[in-house]
């Protein structure tokens, strides 16, 4: 995982290799995540998988950790 600041809007981010692909730029933070078949929003996991998840859900049923895209979060695009 490398660290970068995002060209756009200058925040912080980290880049996530995708699974047998390019990486993908990042939040910082990993958040937890409960996976959910054709969900509007998605995760990368630490070793590179993108999941459809949402990010409410219960305690005891969480999937994992991942991290966000940037494109979701960036406000200089």
């Amino acid at each position: 995982m490398r660290k970068g600041t995002c060209k756009a809007c200058g925040a912080p981010i980290v880049w996530i290799p995708r699974v047998g692909g390019k990486s993908i730029p990042c939040e910082p933070t990993p958040v937890l995540y409960w996976k959910r078949a054709k969900a509007k929003k998605f995760i990368i996991t630490p070793n590179g998988h993108i999941i459809s998840c949402t990010f409410k859900g219960i305690w005891e049923k969480v999937t994992g950790i991942g991290y966000v895209p940037h494109a979701s979060a960036c406000g200089g695009q």
